[in-house]
């Protein structure tokens, strides 16, 4: 997985009615735009992340 600031991540629930969450990428802390990432949550909340095999990366597309 790669992705850089800016790029939001798509995490998908693991069980039954648990909803999707969508994080941006604040900073990229590994190399070469691997992880871990420090991000914001839609609710405000930041962490530093590790995402798992049921996250999805959203590049954010360049200036044309």
């Amino acid at each position: 997985m790669q992705a850089s600031v800016g790029d939001k991540l798509l995490v998908h629930g693991k069980v039954v009615g648990q909803h999707e969450r969508t994080a941006e990428v604040l900073e990229v802390l590994g190399k070469d735009g691997k992880p871990p990432y420090r991000v914001r949550f839609e609710d405000g909340h930041e962490t530093v992340m590790l995402p798992s095999p049921d996250t999805v990366v959203r590049h954010v597309e360049g200036d044309a």
